[in-house]
C-alpha cells in the first residue's frame, strides 16, 4: 500500500511557526487515516526549530531549490538565517518518507519548508522521486493512488 507523508500542521497538531495546527477537513484525509497510509511529520521541528519559533521566508523571491543552491536562504523575521534547520528537517522528511515507503506527499501550502511549489522540504521530496501535492491538489493525489495501489 502507497502511503503519503503529510504535514503534520494540516493533521491539526499545534507545530506550525506560531504554535497553532491547519488541520485539512476531507474525506479522503479521514478514510487514508483509517487505511493507515498517513505518515504524519513536521520537518521544522525535526530540523530542530522550537515552537512556536519566529515567522521565515526565503529571501528575495527564491525557491527551496534556490535555498539547496546557495542562491538564498531561510530567514526569520528577526533576521537570523534558518536554511541549516529548514534543510535538515527536509532531509529528515525523506529518510522517513523512504522508510515508511511513502510515494507521496501531502505538504501544506505557502510554507518555506513544506510549500508544494517553492519550499525546501517540498524540493528536496521531489528530488527523491516523491509526488508533492498541496491540499487544492488532493483529488489529483486520490487519482495517483488509485492508478497505482
Amino acid at each position: 500500500m502507497d502511503k503519503i507523508l503529510i504535514s503534520a500542521c494540516l493533521m491539526g497538531l499545534p507545530v506550525r511557526y506560531d504554535g497553532k495546527g491547519k488541520p485539512l477537513s476531507h474525506a479522503l484525509i479521514a478514510r487514508w487515516r483509517d487505511e493507515g497510509r498517513l505518515v504524519v511529520f513536521c520537518p521544522e521541528q525535526a530540523g530542530g526549530l522550537p515552537t512556536p519559533r519566529p515567522p521565515a521566508e526565503i529571501e528575495q523571491g527564491g525557491t527551496g531549490e534556490d535555498v539547496l543552491a546557495g542562491r538564498a536562504r531561510v530567514m526569520e523575521n528577526t533576521g537570523r538565517d534558518a536554511s541549516a534547520e529548514f534543510i535538515a528537517g527536509g532531509n529528515k522528511a525523506v529518510e522517513l518518507a523512504r522508510q515508511q515507503n511513502c510515494r507521496f506527499a501531502l505538504l501544506i501550502a505557502g510554507s518555506p519548508s513544506c510549500g508544494s511549489g517553492f519550499g525546501v522540504t517540498a524540493a528536496l521530496l521531489k528530488r527523491a522521486g516523491i509526488a508533492v501535492f498541496s491540499p487544492d491538489g488532493i483529488d489529483a493525489l486520490e487519482a495517483e493512488l488509485s492508478n497505482g495501489s
